[in-house]
């Protein structure tokens, strides 16, 4: 058991182990994110569907809190370790290339990752505090929603956000599982279409919503 607990302990520590946990955790939030949008396209039935869904979302009460600490955890695992790998990789190669080559498959989303994910965080926090702890006394979820997307400039913010989480996932959904050891040719083929397919999926899904709030509903 303590050679056991050695192992884990050592795999976490090195560079393979930190990257396991961000291919991890990075799939854990694409299932929230299928999840996520699976609520949210509620909307599209209207008022009295939206709010009960958020109604039965709530009714779970502590399973509601446990994912919400999950959640959490994955968001600190993955920032941290993101942001450690990314320190890393820049310190094992201080001097800048005089020409950059798209060698490897690099992609807009491969190679913009740390700033996307910095942006998102910046993101979550104020999706955060703009529906989640916003008072909800006096109204509705939905009522809340839709006097915040009312606003232009902050469904302009929101449309770019969902681009750069889409941007983002885009390469995080396949490079998650060839950490994870698939590296058959066909099978990466086959997730590059996957993530290529889910991120405009997130990237629309979301976009949509204050577009439909602000010129359809």
């Amino acid at each position: 058991m303590q050679w056991d607990l050695n192992w884990f302990i050592c795999t976490l520590r090195s560079s393979i182990g930190k990257k396991l946990i961000m291919a991890l955790t990075g799939l854990g939030f694409c299932i929230f994110l299928i999840a996520h949008l699976a609520g949210n396209l509620t909307i599209y039935a209207g008022e009295d569907a939206f709010n009960s869904y958020a109604e039965r979302l709530q009714a779970l009460g502590s399973l509601v809190v446990l994912a919400e600490i999950g959640l959490l955890f994955f968001a600190v695992a993955h920032v941290f370790i993101g942001a450690y790998l990314f320190y890393e990789n820049f310190r094992a190669r201080p001097e800048r290339y005089l020409i950059k080559k798209n060698a490897g498959g690099r992609t807009i989303g491969s190679v913009t990752m740390p700033y996307t994910g910095l942006f998102i965080l910046f993101f979550i926090v104020l999706h955060l505090i703009d529906f989640h702890f916003v008072e909800k006394t006096d109204q509705t979820i939905y009522q809340i929603i839709l006097e915040t997307f009312s606003n232009p400039g902050y469904a302009f913010f929101y449309i770019v956000s969902m681009i750069i989480v889409a941007t983002h996932v885009s390469h995080g959904f396949w490079s998650a599982f060839q950490t994870l050891g698939v590296y058959n040719s066909e099978y990466m083929s086959l997730l590059r279409v996957m993530g290529t397919i889910f991120s405009l999926a997130v990237g629309l899904g979301f976009g949509f919503l204050p577009i439909y709030i602000l010129f359809i509903s």
